[in-house]
Formats: C-alpha cells, structure tokens, sequence
C-alpha cells in the first residue's frame, strides 16, 4: 500500500491534527527533521496539486511514534531503530502492537471490514520473511484492516 494511504487512514482513524501527526513522527526521534507543510502535503491525495510521496522513513517515525505514544517507552532497553524499509507486513505489526491487539481483535476488525481471515493466514502474516510459511501482506488485506480497525476505534454516532 502506498505510504500517504496508510498515514491518511490512520489520521482519520485516530482523528489527528496535522500537528499530532508531526508530534508522533518526531516522538520515535526528537531529532527527526520535517515541517508542517511536509505533512500537509504527504495528506494530500495523489495528483492533488503539492502532493508529496511520504517515505519510508517519515512513516516509520510516525508508527514508531504510535506505538510509543500508546505503549510508552522501556527504560531498560536502547531504543529500537527506525525501519528502513516500510512494508505491508511491518504496518500490521506496528499497529498490533501499538494498539495492544491480540488475535481476537484482529480477527474481529477483518470480519467487520467484511474481509474474514483464517488464523494460520494471520499467523503467516507475522512471521519472519524467511520462515517457510510467511506471507506477505497485501494491499487489499492491509486496506480491509485499516478499515475494521477505524469501524472499531471510530463507530458511527
């Protein structure tokens, strides 16, 4: 999935400001440099004009910072560093841990996205790239979580 899709999608779902969005980049590395503006065009859709792609970089800062934000951070260990390379996968891994999801949880927001998984297709999801039974995660599983997630984290009134 494209990095902007992810970031708008969890912006809607957690109904953040432009400026939480930064404030969470910049929790995983205080020393993280990007500007406002840079957010505002990393939310702007594709072809809009000032749409800029969002990297790899900024979006692991950003779900580095969720999972900081909600699960805090451990003293004891050194700080994990920041993901070179954003895929499906780790997005689904960030957010499971960042929002503390068990399998339960995660089966329940497939099935409200209206996208039901197996669990051995979910446990594939979440092994190491060179287990014999990983999976990689697809667009359409990644999109259809972040969907039962924000039907989850944001019911209708």
């Amino acid at each position: 999935m494209i990095n902007n899709d992810v970031l708008r999608s969890v912006r809607y779902m957690l109904d953040l400001s432009d400026n939480a969005v930064l404030g969470l980049a910049r929790l995983a590395d205080p020393g993280f440099i990007i500007e406002p503006e840079q957010v505002q065009a990393f939310l702007k859709k594709d072809g809009e004009a000032g749409f800029e792609p969002c990297s790899d970089r900024m979006l692991a800062h950003f779900l580095d910072g969720l999972v900081l934000h909600y699960r805090g951070r451990d003293e004891t260990q050194p700080p994990r560093p920041v993901a070179a390379r954003v895929t499906n996968n780790l997005v689904l891994k960030k957010l499971r841990v960042a929002f503390e999801l068990k399998d339960v949880d995660m089966h329940q927001a497939f099935e409200d996205a209206g996208f039901p998984v197996s669990k051995p297709e979910l446990s594939a999801l979440f092994r190491q790239p060179e287990h014999r039974n990983f999976r990689a995660c697809g667009d359409q599983i990644l999109r259809n979580f972040l969907k039962g997630l924000t039907l989850r984290m944001r019911p209708h009134p």
